[in-house]
């Protein structure tokens, strides 16, 4: 017996020992911007799930600028964190950064937007390729009834959210709905003031316009606005359900969007680093996380 409760006490040292390892460790989030309801929602969701876990999480904001993110992920590296997280602003551009953070031994966990290289132990997002077929299939079968023109906002070149959504969006039309056209496809770098300025040009330049689909909700919101002062009656397909969004679906103003779950994602990554923290091994190969996707619309809207 005194054997045994001996046995017993060595192993809730050695799990209380594991937990311990993470109290008081240092993470660092580099996002791409704080300029959008979305990351604030994934910061959030980090920074809930940092507290539960007790470690602290160094939150930076890149401004949507590449080379601030560098900047900052440098500034991570030398402050020692235990794991980095990224939110690229460039897939691309983000990568000599990464492998800086790798050769440190600093595992690094992508969130939201892959890296084009690097060494990654887990990637945790969205299937970005699966909601642009879902908001393609929407347009298609509930809106324009298989035949009609379209316009596409795109994301900031070089993300993989707008390479993905994009590619999506367009794979569905091609393979399953070729009676819709898409007219105009324009970068408004994901932001709401330049979803507006594109817009308007596009209204100008296009006078069939069936559908719109912005690849993300800020791009989304722009594009409404400058729809609504144009006194046209568009339907408006985003993406990430931002409460603005939901709201304006909800008021029969955008059509849908497709629902990420920023938060979810945040405490998803801040998880993952308190396994790698607590001594779990990285994957060889980086391990996609998927976040479930689903489409918000209103059935009482008549489009």
């Amino acid at each position: 017996m005194t054997r045994r409760i001996g046995f017993l006490g060595l192993a809730v040292w050695i799990l209380a020992s594991i937990g311990a390892l993470a109290q008081g460790a240092v993470v660092g989030l580099s996002l791409s911007t704080l300029n959008n309801p979305f990351f604030v929602a994934l910061r959030d969701g980090a920074l809930q799930a940092a507290q539960k876990a007790g470690i602290r999480l160094i939150v930076l904001d890149a401004q949507d600028r590449v080379d601030k993110q560098v900047a900052d992920i440098e500034d991570l590296i030398q402050r020692r964190v235990r794991v980095l997280l990224v939110n690229p602003t460039d897939s691309a551009a983000v990568v000599p950064a990464i492998q800086r953070a790798n050769r440190a031994g600093i595992p690094v966990i992508t969130v939201d937007r892959a890296a084009a290289g690097g060494q990654i132990a887990f990637h945790i997002a969205s299937d970005n390729v699966a909601g642009g077929r879902m908001a393609a299939e929407y347009i298609c079968q509930q809106l324009l009834k298989g035949r009609g023109k379209v316009v596409e906002l795109e994301g900031i070149p070089g993300t993989s959210a707008a390479r993905d959504r994009g590619q999506g969006f367009n794979a569905y039309l091609k393979e399953k709905c070729p009676g819709i056209t898409v007219v105009a496809r324009q970068t408004a770098n994901f932001d709401r003031a330049q979803g507006l300025s594109v817009m308007e040009n596009i209204l100008q330049a296009q006078r069939e316009i069936d559908a719109v689909f912005a690849h993300n909700d800020e791009m989304a919101l722009g594009a409404l606005q400058a729809i609504k002062a144009s006194g046209r009656k568009i339907p408006v397909v985003g993406f990430d359900a931002t409460p603005d969004a939901v709201k304006a679906v909800q008021a029969c103003e955008m059509a849908a969007t497709v629902a990420q779950q920023p938060q979810e994602m945040g405490r998803i990554a801040v998880e993952k680093a308190v396994e790698l923290i607590r001594g779990t091994k990285p994957p060889a190969k980086t391990q996609f996380i998927p976040v479930p996707l689903k489409l918000v619309t209103n059935s009482a809207c008549k489009w």
